[in-house]
């Protein structure tokens, strides 16, 4: 008989492992920072964000290329850039008229690369 998820998800015993809760309890970073890291991964959870970053990895990119490449309109990449460049995931430089986008810094593309790991994994 097969245990269910349900099952293996319940710890069914009484005793606490203090040591362990206090060590781990000295690790965890401040409230504020995980808040903020919690924020940062609400971003990765539109698929627009996430192609938008995608494309990004390979070349930096104005708003026009943008949206042509993922079939939206300007005002449409323009409202998820602002969201993007919010959490410091992108950053942007003007050259005359046109506004270039890029990520951030490598620790964005180790973040979406790492992510694409994981879910390549099955």
């Amino acid at each position: 008989m097969a245990i269910q998820n349900t099952e293996l998800d319940r710890c069914d015993c009484d005793s606490i492992h203090e040591e362990v809760v206090v060590e781990v309890r000295g690790k965890m970073p401040d409230e504020a920072v995980l808040m903020d890291l919690a924020d940062l991964f609400k971003v990765f959870s539109d698929s627009t964000r996430v192609k938008i970053l995608c494309a990004l990895q390979h070349s930096e990119m104005c708003v026009c290329d943008i949206a042509v490449l993922l079939g939206m309109t300007k005002s449409a990449i323009s409202h998820q850039l602002r969201q993007l460049r919010q959490t410091r995931l992108v950053k942007n430089r003007k050259d005359g008229k046109v506004v270039y986008y890029s990520l951030d810094d490598e620790h964005v593309g180790n973040v979406f690369k790492q992510g694409l790991l994981h879910v390549r994994e099955r």
